[in-house]
């Protein structure tokens, strides 16, 4: 029962997401807002890679950032970044669909050579938090982004200004 409402969310907000991936042109991808943010290129792939953390944050109960590595690619172009998002996602589909249940209650906890960077928890306050609203955060940061750089932000929850009525 809560596989059923955890993926339903996720695959309609996978969508919302992908919606304002697919908003971003090349011409934004080296902008930022301040010198202590990210790139809009940096943010998008973030976005992307969140989706890479749910087998992880799903099937074990201690994810090692420490032994952790992955492969971001070429995010020169924002093509590059969808096509990331895509893999990433199917991947975080299928941990999601082949989850188990039972273990939704384990505590789980990240840690970086030995040190605890997230507390023990349960796994289904990490995956709403850690994985689902992380991604909402970055995806509003993404939508300031779009509108400084005077683009187009795409309907998630229905119209946008950009929209004509």
């Amino acid at each position: 029962m809560i596989k059923k409402a955890l993926l339903g969310e996720f695959l309609h907000e996978a969508e919302s997401t992908r919606k304002i991936l697919q908003a971003i042109p090349d011409s934004a991808l080296d902008w930022k807002p301040s010198e202590k943010n990210w790139t809009t290129a940096q943010l998008a792939s973030h976005i992307s890679e969140v989706y890479n953390w749910y087998e992880s944050t799903f099937n074990l109960d201690v994810f090692d950032m420490g032994a952790y590595q992955y492969d971001k690619g070429d995010v020169s172009k924002a093509e590059n970044i969808v096509a990331k998002f895509e893999e990433n996602v199917a991947k975080a589909k299928q941990a999601i669909e082949n989850s188990d249940e039972n273990t939704y209650f384990n505590d789980w906890k990240m840690e970086m050579n030995g040190n605890t960077l997230f507390p023990p928890t349960p796994k289904i306050q990490v995956i709403r938090g850690f994985l689902f609203n992380h991604l909402y955060h970055h995806r509003g940061e993404l939508v300031v982004y779009l509108r400084s750089t005077g683009n187009k932000v795409p309907g998630m929850y229905g119209p946008t200004a950009d929209d004509k009525l």
